[in-house]
């Protein structure tokens, strides 16, 4: 099988050319495409550190890792619940505020830019397409492979 025929590589090639387009703009702001996911993701009234994680996909040590740095670069700030001290919410420090502007600002951007290079009709194909991409991976189950022993 040769991979460049399968749905799998265009899939992943795509989406890194995306991340990689979104790092690169993103760098020059003086952080990553993940914390500028992040930025967007979390909510004026604070948003929980497990709410994050279910919005982003992000790994409970990716995430903390990259909220380590957010708040390093003085993006967010953590606070303990009083009633749950295992809880924590994430909150946006004015600069942090800045920051997710600007990330949104860059998604709509490339948004529109990949909107306008679509017809309707092709958008809607393809994210119906895509949907549908993500409703097959959600329900496959391999079947068992059986190995010989050398």
């Amino acid at each position: 099988m040769n991979q460049k025929n399968t749905i799998d590589y265009f899939l992943k090639s795509a989406w890194q050319t995306v991340a990689n387009k979104y790092n690169n703009i993103a760098s020059q702001h003086g952080f990553t495409q993940a914390a500028g996911y992040i930025l967007i993701n979390i909510h004026k009234e604070g948003t929980p550190v497990s709410h994050i994680a279910n919005f982003t996909g992000v790994k409970t040590t990716s995430l903390s890792r990259v909220l380590n740095n957010l708040e390093a670069l003085g993006f967010i700030y953590r606070e303990t619940s009083d009633k749950d001290k295992r809880s924590v919410k994430v909150y946006l420090t004015p600069l942090g505020v800045e920051k997710r502007k600007l990330a949104k600002d860059v998604v709509r951007g490339f948004n529109e830019y990949l909107e306008s290079q679509f017809s309707p009709k092709e958008k809607e194909e393809l994210i119906r397409m895509l949907a549908k991409v993500n409703d097959l991976a959600n329900t496959y189950e391999p079947e068992e492979v059986l190995t010989v022993d050398s």
